[in-house]
């Protein structure tokens, strides 16, 4: 199972390679790579749009158990 720090730290990964690709998808010299750059970016914001409405009030930490 997955803690809410790891996954915290899984997104903001997904979301700094999204900044990667978005400076890829202008540059002129990746031509046809250029299609495979907008589909990852598509998926990208899908699936960071389901994990909102997965998580509307972000990542809660499980009650402690005393």
């Amino acid at each position: 199972m997955m803690d809410a720090q790891n996954l915290r730290e899984r997104i903001a990964q997904v979301e700094a390679k999204r900044l990667l690709l978005l400076k890829y998808q202008t540059d002129p010299s990746l031509s046809t790579l250029s299609l495979d750059i907008d589909q990852a970016l598509v998926e990208m914001d899908d699936l960071m749009t389901e994990f909102k409405q997965t998580f509307p009030q972000g990542i809660v930490e499980p009650p402690t158990v005393a």
